[in-house]
């Protein structure tokens, strides 16, 4: 699993998207991930691309660059996700890099095909859909073990009882090199791995 860069926003507050990384031959419900270098001097998205991805059925958009025609896009309502918006449009030429529409960079990491895309408020993840069914079932087990802490947090008892957090104190000044996340795996809250 990557996470893309935090700088990474949806152009409406609450959008959420997930599906395929394509940067052709669209299916319905893919993500079009669109890779302008992360420059901040020009757009490589607006209105007409946005409605051209809804129209073929895609669930969102993932630029990494920015976006313009923002309240158009905001109106045509498909989730987009961008560095920002700019009002001037693309302000070269450049001849297309090999494998231009295999592979899009987005920070650090490459993605493609292979790669799901789920976004939402919190950020961008980029997971192989190789390892999905695994990381959607760590997922849901998290989901649930905070929601459980939150309801007993609702009902009086402090995360800091939940998790035992006086005796991983004490543990701790026997054992300097025990992590806090050691602990909450032997106390039954962890919520990472």
């Amino acid at each position: 699993m990557r996470c893309a860069p935090a700088l990474l926003q949806a152009v409406v507050p609450g959008s959420r998207l997930a599906g395929r990384v394509i940067l052709q031959e669209a299916a319905p419900g893919d993500v079009l991930v669109a890779d302008n270098g992360g420059r901040l001097d020009e757009s490589c998205v607006g209105d007409l691309v946005v409605l051209e991805a809804q129209a073929a059925g895609l669930a969102g958009i993932v630029i990494w660059g920015l976006h313009r025609d923002t309240s158009d896009i905001r109106a045509i309502g498909l989730p987009v996700i961008s560095l920002g918006a700019i009002p001037t449009g693309p302000q070269r030429l450049d001849s297309r890099p090999d494998g231009a529409l295999e592979r899009a960079t987005v920070g650090d990491w490459t993605v493609d095909r292979e790669d799901l895309v789920l976004a939402d408020d919190d950020g961008v993840l980029f997971v192989p859909s190789a390892v999905a069914a695994d990381v959607f079932t760590l997922a849901e087990t998290i989901r649930d073990t905070e929601a459980r802490q939150a309801e007993r947090m609702r009902g009086g008892i402090s995360l800091r009882n939940q998790v035992q957090f006086d005796t991983y104190l004490a543990d701790r000044q026997r054992m300097p090199s025990l992590t806090f996340r050691d602990h909450l795996r032997e106390v039954g809250g962890a919520i990472e791995v």
